[in-house]
């Protein structure tokens, strides 16, 4: 099958295309079978800017700029500039004009990212019309952005020094200056930094294009200009369309803007790294918490860059290969010596990565003791060494090639739209001047590869020899702990800026006031109506009045087991979800099924080893997996919480998927105490960096604890409790592993049973006919009834003390939560236009008030229709109570909020754009089984539509009442914030929280 056919039927083959139109001439055209699409490269005449168009059947059409932007010093102007150009343009000279596609528009994509070398500009949308309007404003936004002539915006978004009154001391804010902070606070993201300068000392990839926090205050208004100038030009331009629209148009739409441009040199060459003659040792720190907690581990990792000429096809496809073999599963053994040498916490590394000019491969480990490092070194040079000479089981390969060239052809880019996941493969060659079609164009490579395989020649050894053992660009990274770094890092800002403070006389102190003063001003100063006008945005009329429904048939089986079946076109893969309901699971056990999940796919079964078991999911399926889903009822107070194991397969595999799926219920080994102790020792690592890199998840998932039963659930399997569990887990492992073991057990027999048991499956009709002739050998391996019965007939109790919680870690940066429950607390009676307010204030008042003026990377709020919480939260942010205030804010801001007809139709658009958000085959089957388990109807769904469509201002006023009781006495406070930010709260609100020490 090709990989586009999941989703849409064939298009022409044979269709001709302009040779020369709107100013470009064709250079190359071929027929891409691997996606089903003509791929058609193009050159501006004028300019010699290049755009690559994708013609095929595709609703879901893609856009693309990309620039070459290499840096030579860490200043982040590639990233501060990417957030600026998108605050206005010649033609729409409002301040956000970002912010006013986010709210009205229908785009299955709208963002765009710096890279090390590169900017990428992309949007993508199902809709014609709202497609071409998003096109505009990003072309217009990137080839004449205001922010070039406008110090404010790039104060705003880069940095500034900020001042309110003589008495304070002096801050630096900015909003890519904080959201660097927040990277720079994160261990992981800290390790991965050293490890690309230590590979690339010699070219552009020794500097942070995103920019150091340190370095960023030293960038100028005139440097940001000439980047700018230099850079954003069609001339250094790669272009990019895909999708179902009109091919000439695209060129039109081009030439109207490139026609302004003269063609010119642009030096904007990727320099390439010389390859190392010696392996280097290269040590750094990161900062870490001093309590107990933070174990004080290191993170120790063995890296190469692979070459400094480009790879042919078939050699990156043979990479990819050898990467998924070494790493590419929990067995694989590469991974597997690495977990099971009690060495480290949890894999760092991902492997082979080829993203930039040079690919490289990584691999070590973090939570490392400091005296082992030189270990972690030798045990992954003598596995390679082993690998060279032993080569791969038969088995393994075929799961390898089944797994990779399954994900080739299926070509599931879950919600990220396929465009935009072709155009980056393409631009990862296209970006260095290599041929665009190679990285896209893999059949004919895949099929010689496998053909080089079936020849039965050593095809792995020679490569691990060449490009690892023998390669002599090898780095060994050491990244130890420093628990002095984070207040060194504080302290060493607060002398720089007390510093400049010194140097100040009266007068520059109140030229800084004075401009802090402005630069709010205009930020607070909202775009006329007038002026908004100028963004195109769609009509009501344009959108679809009744709900999209997927078709869904539901049947009951023996034993009290039921069938949904979703018919759609996925040629032939079957999608299968087995649902098991959980809640007659004792509350103590809660905790343990996230790990009893992942232990029923990495033990093995009573006939299979856990490589076997891995090998066989690979050779029969698209991938098994297996997790809790947990979710308050609206009207109900015991949640919705089942059991989800869920595959996918060709539907003549579909016997395969549901034998692996019975054997994984039923005969996982649950006993391999070595296995099992790594996953904690590896859960706890991974909930530990997560706290300090999204800190926001943990603050929002605290506060739903304290108000839900299935809140409370979800934070014990996923929040702060949980890590607290795990470490206690941790040291339970190796004192009572018999007692441990038998909780693993008592979980399956409260789990295993086919009363209560579901079958989800999405396929066409050729896939569930085949599928169904398995179910029953499915459920027939199940109990009729659980061998342990409900722990309890009234159901879970718990919740967490209703208190406001300051977690504190090692961090620079904050994360702030507040959040009531409006069903509880205001007597709420839901309406769709709620989804309409909620998304409006994410795009006004909150993205205002704590980004754009308050510097913070993130603000929004989320309304959970199912358990009526409502809460804010902030990511990344510079600040504390002034973030509790704008929260606060919201109920008068709606309260003395005056919408034109045509902001309030937008606001209704961006709502139905994500209530429509476009969806894979799969995951409309999935979506289905979601609403099911939730009681959510489609006549309630086309209820819920109406209002969104009939929301009015008096909606908006009237839930400002609603809100009072997110600021009133019901609401609480959850911040992951650092110990000195916490205690300044209680210096300024005593008794306002509790601190609780979490690194």
């Amino acid at each position: 099958m090709s990989a586009m056919a999941v989703a849409a039927p064939a298009v022409e083959q044979s269709a001709s295309f302009a040779k020369e139109a709107h100013g470009f001439e064709l250079k190359q055209h071929k027929f891409v079978r691997e996606y089903d699409s003509h791929v058609l490269l193009y050159k501006h005449t004028k300019t010699g800017a290049e755009l690559i168009s994708v013609v095929n059947s595709d609703e879901n059409k893609t856009f693309g700029a990309v620039f070459r932007t290499p840096v030579d010093d860490s200043t982040g102007i590639p990233h501060i500039l990417e957030h600026s150009v998108l605050c206005g343009s010649r033609k729409y000279p409002i301040k956000e004009p970002f912010v006013e596609l986010m709210k009205g528009s229908l785009n299955t994509f709208l963002n765009a990212f710096t890279y090390p070398d590169r900017t990428c500009y992309p949007v993508a949308s199902t809709n014609t019309q709202d497609f071409y309007n998003l096109v505009d404003v990003y072309l217009d936004a990137v080839l004449h952005p205001r922010c070039v002539n406008d110090k404010r915006t790039f104060e705003q978004e880069g940095w500034h020094l900020e001042l309110d009154d003589p008495k304070d001391p002096l801050s630096y804010k900015g909003v890519v200056f904080n959201e660097m902070k927040g990277v720079y606070s994160s261990p992981d993201s800290m390790f991965y930094r050293v490890v690309q300068q230590a590979l690339f000392p010699d070219n552009t990839y020794r500097h942070d294009s995103g920019g150091d926090p340190t370095v960023i205050p030293s960038l100028t208004f005139e440097q940001f200009q000439a980047f700018h100038a230099k850079y954003y030009h069609p001339s250094n331009g790669r272009f990019w369309f895909y999708g179902d629209d009109d091919p000439s148009k695209r060129l039109q739409v081009l030439d109207t803007y490139f026609s302004d441009f003269e063609a010119r040199p642009v030096d904007s060459e990727v320099g390439t790294q010389p390859l190392l003659h010696e392996p280097r040792t290269v040590t750094a720190h990161y900062a870490a918490g001093d309590s107990e907690e933070g174990d004080g581990k290191a993170y120790a990792a063995v890296n190469w860059v692979l070459t400094s000429e480009p790879l042919d096809v078939e050699t990156e496809l043979a990479l990819g290969f050898l990467d998924y073999l070494m790493m590419g599963t929990a067995a694989a053994p590469l991974r597997k010596a690495l977990n099971d040498s009690g060495l480290g916490a949890a894999i760092v590394g991902g492997g082979i990565d080829d993203e930039l000019k040079q690919p490289v491969f990584s691999v070590g480990l973090k939570g490392v003791d400091p005296a082992n490092t030189e270990k972690v070194e030798a045990l992954i040079l003598d596995k390679l060494k082993e690998m060279a000479e032993t080569g791969f089981t038969p088995g393994a390969i075929e799961a390898a090639v089944n797994t990779i060239e399954f994900s080739l052809r299926e070509n599931n880019t879950g919600s990220f739209p396929r465009g935009l996941s072709l155009m980056l493969r393409a631009v990862g060659a296209w970006i260095y001047d290599r041929d665009p079609y190679t990285p896209i164009q893999w059949e004919e490579a895949l099929n010689n590869f496998k053909a080089k395989l079936a020849g039965g020649g050593d095809v792995f050894g020679p490569l691990i020899h060449k490009y690892l053992l023998d390669n002599k660009h090898r780095v060994t990274v050491v990244v130890l702990p420093d628990q002095q770094l984070a207040n060194k890092v504080e302290e060493d800002e607060r002398n720089r800026l007390d510093g400049i403070r010194a140097k100040m006389s009266e007068r520059d102190v109140q030229q800084v006031i004075s401009e802090t003063e402005a630069l709010k001003e205009r930020q607070e100063t909202p775009d006329s109506p007038e002026s908004l006008a100028c963004i195109p945005s769609l009509q009501l009329s344009d959108i679809p009045k009744t709900i999209t429904k997927v078709p869904t048939a539901v049947s009951d089986l023996t034993g009290g087991a039921k069938l949904l079946t979703h018919d759609l076109f996925t040629n032939d893969v079957l999608y299968a979800e087995a649902v098991l309901d959980m809640t007659g699971l004792p509350a103590s056990l809660l905790p343990l099924v996230p790990l009893f999940c992942r232990s029923l796919t990495q033990m093995g079964t009573d006939k299979e080893s856990f490589i076997e078991l891995t090998e066989r999911i690979g050779r029969k399926t698209g991938g098994i997996s297996v997790y809790p889903f947990t979710s308050s009822k609206r009207g109900a107070d015991q949640p919705v919480a089942k059991l989800m194991v869920r595959g996918k397969s060709m539907g003549h595999n579909s016997g395969d998927l549901f034998e692996l799926m019975g054997d994984i219920l039923s005969t996982a080994r649950l006993d391999d105490k070595a296995r099992f102790t790594q996953m904690v020792a590896e859960t706890k690592a991974n909930l530990e960096a997560g706290i300090i890199g999204s800190g926001h998840r943990f603050a929002g998932s605290r506060l739903a604890g304290q108000r839900s039963v299935a809140g409370w659930v979800g934070e014990s399997m996923g929040g702060l409790s949980y890590l607290e569990f795990i470490r206690t887990l941790s040291k339970r492992v190796e004192e009572d592993w018999q007692g441990v073991q038998a909780d693993l057990e008592s979980i399956r027999k409260h789990l295993l049973q086919r009363q209560g048991a579901l079958i989800n499956l999405t396929g066409d009709d050729r896939a569930l006919s085949a599928a169904q002739a398995h179910v029953d050998d499915l459920l027939s391996r199940l109990p009729e009834a659980a061998v342990m019965g409900p722990s309890s007939s009234s159901g879970w109790q718990g919740s967490l003390p209703r208190v406001n919680e300051a977690l504190v870690v090692p961090t620079q940066v904050n994360y702030v939560g507040k959040a009531a429950n409006l069903y509880a607390d205001a007597g709420y009676k839901l309406s769709g236009a709620a989804y309409v307010i909620e998304k409006h204030l994410g795009t006004s008042w909150l993205w205002d008030k704590v980004r754009v003026v308050g510097g913070a990377y993130g603000g929004f709020c989320s309304f959970d229709s199912h358990s009526g919480m409502f809460t804010y939260l902030s990511y990344r942010d510079p600040n504390l109570l002034d973030t509790l205030e704008a929260y606060d804010g919201t109920v008068d801001f709606l309260r003395s909020l005056e919408l034109d007809n045509d902001a309030l139709t937008k606001a209704i658009i961006g709502t139905m754009g994500d209530l429509d958000a476009y969806q894979l085959p799969d995951a409309k089957g999935y979506s289905a089984l979601s609403r099911y388990l939730l009681g959510v109807s489609d006549e309630e769904r086309q209820q819920r539509r109406d209002q969104v469509l009939g929301t009015t201002v008096k909606d908006f006023k009237e839930f400002a009442d609603v809100l009072e009781c997110v600021r009133g006495d019901a609401a609480r406070v959850v911040a992951v914030t650092s110990a000195d930010k916490a205690q300044q709260v209680l210096q300024e609100r005593p008794g306002f929280w509790e601190v609780k020490k979490v690194l």
